[in-house]
């Protein structure tokens, strides 16, 4: 039974991170989109991609440590350095959508380019939300849940040490 309540508890808590991830990364990623179509009228696409998307991982990782994942405070810089080889991978995944919408449509418009460019990202962010979940913001995300985590326990008699680390439940 408790199993049955640990396992919804767990999807629900899935369900209500993917809809603040969808908040917040949605939210940069639409200003981002914005920022480089504005930025690519000055310099080369692939350029003004790779600017925007370095800031916008910037920020988008403060905003799920504080928001999305519930680490409760800034990001680390292990945090950021994961985050930035998902965003690597996405900033990959929307310059090949990009490049293809250029070999196929010899001048797309403005919005054409727009609904390539954040379904591309929409794609991506599917995966980057399961790899922020999974594996960057994991240990928040399981000490918050209540998980085993180290602690102090006393060591039996027998040992000459007082204490030792021990695995207790997260209060």
């Amino acid at each position: 039974m408790e199993a049955v309540r640990e396992q919804r508890q767990a999807s629900s808590g899935a369900y209500s991170a993917f809809a603040r991830f969808v908040l917040c990364g949605g939210g940069v990623g639409l200003a981002s989109s914005f920022a480089v179509a504005a930025l690519a009228s000055l310099i080369p696409w692939a350029l003004a991609n790779a600017l925007v998307t370095v800031i916008s991982t910037l920020l988008a990782t403060e905003l799920h440590a504080r928001f999305t994942f519930g680490a409760g405070g800034r990001a680390t810089w292990r945090q950021h350095v994961q985050s930035a080889g998902s965003a690597a991978a996405a900033y990959a995944v929307t310059c090949a959508a990009m490049l293809v919408l250029h070999g196929l449509v010899a001048e797309p418009g403005a919005v054409l380019e727009q609904v390539v460019y954040l379904s591309a990202s929409a794609g991506a962010g599917v995966a980057r939300f399961a790899v922020l979940r999974l594996v960057v913001f994991a240990r928040n995300r399981s000490l918050a849940a209540g998980a085993v985590r180290p602690c102090m326990r006393p060591w039996p008699a027998t040992h000459s040490r007082t204490e030792s680390p021990a695995l207790c439940r997260a209060a």
